[in-house]
């Protein structure tokens, strides 16, 4: 455990109660940054934090939280922050600030955890390498608690979290599986902060079955099955366009596989 971190896992108090008042609470606090970042394009800590009682249950996914009346910790409602944020700027420079954002708060154990879990914004292989390298830092602090994900009343430790959200990325770039997750997340976020154009076509065509087989409504299967059609399809994407899909994550795979798959039927 790095100096100074705490071994139980702390997240900001707006974070727990009853769905209603977590909606207004992260409502609240997306428009205090949103002050703040207007004053000096910063943003201040949580006013109150609170300890996560070790084993007890993180909510990290909305498609799981059925029992909106039961008081929770429900991580995914920073997204409602983050909303109000942008919204109290009037959509000025969304990306940029969603970012600034991210990147303050990717330095705490919470915010760490919520932005490798819910797969927001960009997706390139040296965005997901800070963000796996930033729960890696935080991994003892966040083994304390339990999580729920996209499964109603499975409680999930921090190994089963990461194989559950973040199987893609070890897959894509740490194929062997014979390691620990927590192994196999270290070196996938190694390869990628330091992959080169053709390290991330390697990985993605690693993952490119994968992303195959859950793109329903393709009108060119054939075309699209050829590996070689793929790589020289992604040697000559733009490099802002291949900066998108360089991590390798299946959801993006998926659209890319659509994109191409509409470029056929216009040739």
């Amino acid at each position: 455990m790095a100096p100074g971190q705490s071994s139980s896992l702390r997240m900001p108090s707006f974070l727990h109660g009853i769905y209603p008042a977590i909606h207004r609470n992260a409502r609240a606090e997306g428009r205090r940054c949103a002050e703040q970042y207007q004053k000096n394009g910063s943003f201040l800590p949580p006013r109150r934090m609170s300890e996560v009682p070790p084993g007890d249950v993180v909510l990290t996914h909305v498609v799981s939280d059925f029992q909106r009346e039961r008081p929770a910790w429900r991580l995914y409602m920073v997204s409602e922050v983050m909303g109000a944020l942008t919204e109290a700027l009037n959509w000025q420079d969304t990306f940029g600030v969603r970012d600034t954002y991210e990147a303050f708060f990717r330095e705490t154990a919470w915010g760490a955890l919520y932005f490798v879990v819910s797969q927001t914004g960009a997706m390139s292989a040296e965005r997901v390498a800070l963000r796996l390298q930033a729960v890696l830092r935080f991994w003892e602090t966040l083994q304390s608690a339990r999580y729920q994900f996209k499964t109603l009343n499975e409680v999930l430790t921090l190994e089963e979290l990461m194989m559950a959200s973040c199987d893609w990325a070890m897959d894509a770039w740490c194929p062997v599986g014979d390691a620990s997750v927590r192994a196999r997340l270290e070196v996938a976020a190694e390869r990628m902060a330091r992959a080169t154009r053709e390290d991330s076509i390697e990985a993605i065509l690693r993952q490119m079955p994968v992303a195959f087989a859950h793109a329903d409504g393709l009108k060119h299967r054939a075309l699209l099955a050829d590996p070689e059609l793929l790589r020289q399809r992604l040697m000559t994407l733009e490099p802002e366009l291949f900066a998108h899909i360089s991590g390798a994550w299946t959801a993006t795979l998926i659209r890319q596989l659509h994109l191409w798959d509409r470029q056929f039927e216009s040739q």
